[in-house]
């Protein structure tokens, strides 16, 4: 053993010198195996979460982007299927009336006056009016042609009135013997440039053979009006009497509108709308579309028989039913395309978006997070490689300085990357946020990368939420409807029987709403101890406007008859009130009756309403039918007719909107008034609530598993007869 100044070679302290060196050797190296193992690992787990994080990414945006898709798209194809369709109904029945009418005038011409039409004035062209013309050669002045032309003039109120109050551009009439009877605001498109009458042979006109030839309601293709030039729809309805034709009746709309709103909905971005008739031919699409360019019928092609196989199946399939989302691939461009029909006139309405500019947020989203994950990525790497050499460095220290000082280091530096790595590893699912905590906060590249994933981890859970936000909103959305409902059914008489005390009369009302709320209402109210009022109302319209159009004019007209006026009365100032602020230009047909209790009689006006049904004590229903007022809020001005009738013990009065003649079964066959007759006379001495529940079922045994297209609402009073006194 030497001993060279405080060095002792060969002796204990070398010994011990010896077994530190060895240990600090043997811990550095296991140590440096250890990181180096640690770093591998780590570097392993970041490209399988990053992969992971990538993966479940590109799933949630695919899944989210495929359900905004179906439901957007699908949605709003649906929207503007029925409103388009509804805008076809509402000419249904402004015809189907307007022939029921003319039936009426050919059933029983001697029923009615001669009333006198002028022919087509120049001057009072953009005004509304009606005018008689007739085909060449047709000699009006004769007898039979004459008195045809005064009883189909008494169709001029009626078809003005409708003019006014309906979408449409013109109602008419024409006749077997060659009479034309229109109402509309273009008196001088009659006329030819040199100042006589265009010559219009009514009987060849394609509505008037259309409707012959199909013996019921029919819809012409689009065509151009023969005196405007104006491109429209045609619907018409033919008139029998004694079993033989007598006329045509119809009205037309302009598409002018549809046109427009088609053609402004062309945008690369949020695609397109386009309407194919029933025979494949493109009817309105905006402009610049290719394939779909609208065409003359000549050289329009049958989009069902396209050579694109996933075109023509959707075309065909959209006449049918909703379709749903498909891709449609046609040329070099794919699509997301969806259709629904339009049943009143077997069109279909298809909407169209370009899937690249769908799929592009996505794309840029994925985009910006691989670029994200990727400066991560090396962030991380660089980081890695210079702790690495930091470790390295600090294990040459460490044999120096001491093996604790080692130790502590060894420790400083492992467990935070530990710590990131577990925590890393239990990323998965739905648990995606990784939150910054004290022990990253180490302030080199470790806290940087830990930052880094907080970040990106941050960045994911926000965009979650945004997407649960949305469906949260339209969850909102549907439960204030169901308010609206809820507050809307409040407002009428609801509690039955509704006057327990009064043994004279027995009434019980109902009203089942097409959508969410409706427009029709009822009412029924003590004006004194002696007279009861009776309201049934149809608001033109469906949906929250004409919810809130019902509920004014129903605390108008209560006001009105509470304060002592007659219906007509009543009527007449309701009218004035309601047009005096009605901006979405609503109307509301109204049967409004006034009963003397002690007496049974009663006077009512009818507004352009629903005829009543009267049954007799001991006799069956029958629908009583005289002449109708213009619906309330139509027109400034009107005046109503009033009439008086009288109950008598046993006596029974049901009145309705046209939700119940108007119910159709899935082939679009109407309930009617027949009908109507024939289900009350199954039980006819039955009690109100059990006539309405009777009329009830068979109106959803006709309809079947057709949609209710409008609200359904009925009252029935059965009049006792005044109570005896001793």
């Amino acid at each position: 053993m030497k001993k060279i100044k405080n060095l002792v070679i060969g002796g204990l302290q070398q010994k011990i010198f010896n077994l530190v060196l060895i240990t600090i050797i043997i811990v550095a190296a296991a140590f440096a195996a250890v990181v180096m193992y640690q770093t591998r690992q780590l570097r392993s787990l970041v490209a399988e979460t990053n992969e992971k994080q990538h993966s479940a990414m590109e799933e949630i945006i695919s899944s989210t982007m495929d359900s905004v898709i179906e439901k957007s798209l699908g949605t709003s194809i649906d929207l503007e299927a029925y409103i388009a369709d509804t805008v076809f109904g509402e000419l249904k029945g402004e015809v189907t009336m307007l022939g029921e009418y003319a039936g009426k005038l050919y059933e029983k011409p001697w029923y009615y006056s001669s009333v006198k039409t002028a022919p087509p004035d120049p001057a009072m062209d953009g005004s509304v009016s009606a005018q008689l013309l007739a085909e060449n050669g047709v000699e009006i002045n004769s007898p039979e042609v004459w008195k045809e032309a005064g009883l189909i003039g008494n169709m001029a109120d009626m078809m003005e009135t409708m003019f006014a109050s309906a979408r449409i551009n013109s109602c008419f009439i024409g006749t077997e013997n060659g009479l034309f009877l229109i109402v509309d605001d273009a008196s001088g498109s009659k006329y030819e440039e040199n100042g006589e009458l265009k010559e219009f042979r009514v009987r060849q006109r394609p509505w008037y053979t259309g409707a012959k030839e199909k013996g019921g309601l029919f819809f012409s293709d689009v065509e151009l009006d023969a005196f405007t030039g104006n491109i429209g729809i045609v619907c018409s309805i033919p008139v029998y009497a004694g079993g033989k034709l007598a006329a045509v009746a119809g009205a037309d709309l302009f598409l002018d509108n549809m046109q427009q709103a088609v053609a402004s909905s062309g945008d690369e971005k949020t695609g397109f709308t386009f309407i194919v008739n029933q025979y494949g031919h493109v009817l309105f699409a905006p402009e610049g579309q290719g394939m779909f360019e609208v065409k003359d019928t000549q050289h329009a092609m049958d989009l069902r028989l396209s050579e694109y196989e996933e075109l023509a199946d959707l075309v065909t399939d959209a006449m049918k039913e909703d379709t749903g989302v498909r891709t449609v691939h046609i040329a070099d461009k794919a699509y997301y395309m969806a259709g629904a029909p339009l049943p009143t006139v077997g069109w279909a309405v298809l909407s169209a978006v370009e899937t690249e500019a769908v799929q592009m947020p996505a794309r840029l989203m994925q985009e910006q997070y691989d670029s994200i994950n990727a400066d991560a990525t090396g962030t991380f790497r660089k980081n890695a490689l210079r702790s690495q050499n930091m470790i390295f460095i600090l294990l040459g220290i460490i044999l120096v300085c001491a093996i604790g000082a080692a130790l502590t280091l060894a420790k400083r530096i492992v467990n935070p990357l530990n710590t990131i790595t577990e925590r890393i590893a239990s990323l998965r699912g739905s648990n995606l946020q990784f939150m910054m905590e004290d022990t990253y906060r180490t302030g080199d590249e470790i806290e940087v990368l830990a930052e880094s994933f907080a970040k990106l981890s941050e960045k994911t859970i926000n965009y979650m939420e945004e997407i649960r936000t949305v469906t949260a909103e339209k969850e909102r959305f549907g439960a204030e409807l169901g308010m609206a409902k809820a507050i809307q059914a409040s407002q009428l008489p609801h509690l039955f029987p509704a006057f327990p005390d009064r043994s004279e009369f027995d009434i019980y009302a109902m009203m089942e709403p097409a959508k969410e709320v409706g427009g029709d209402f009822y009412d029924f109210f003590l004006i004194d101890q002696d007279h009861i009022a009776l309201v049934m109302a149809d608001v033109s319209g469906k949906g929250v406007p004409a919810a809130l159009f019902m509920m004014v004019a129903r605390i108008l007209i209560r006001n009105r008859v509470q304060s002592g006026e007659s219906p007509a009365m009543a009527l007449a100032n309701v009218n004035e009130q309601l047009l005096e602020n009605d901006d979405p230009q609503l109307f509301v047909t109204v049967w409004l009756a006034i009963l003397e209790i002690s007496t049974g009689k009663g006077i009512a006006a009818n507004a352009g309403h629903e005829h009543p049904v009267l049954r007799r004590a001991g006799g069956e229903y029958e629908l009583v039918i005289y002449r109708h007022s213009p619906a309330v809020a139509a027109m400034e001005g009107m005046k109503y007719a009033e009439h008086s009738f009288e109950l008598h013990p046993g006596d029974s009065l049901f009145v309705y909107t046209d939700g119940v003649a108007e119910a159709a079964n899935s082939e679009y066959e109407l309930f009617g008034t027949e009908r109507i007759v024939e289900a009350l006379n199954r039980e006819p001495e039955a009690e109100p609530e059990q006539v309405l529940h009777n009329m009830n079922e068979a109106i959803h045994a006709f309809v079947g598993d057709a949609e209710q297209f409008d609200d359904i609402t009925m009252m029935c009073l059965h009049y006792n007869g005044p109570t005896n006194k001793a």
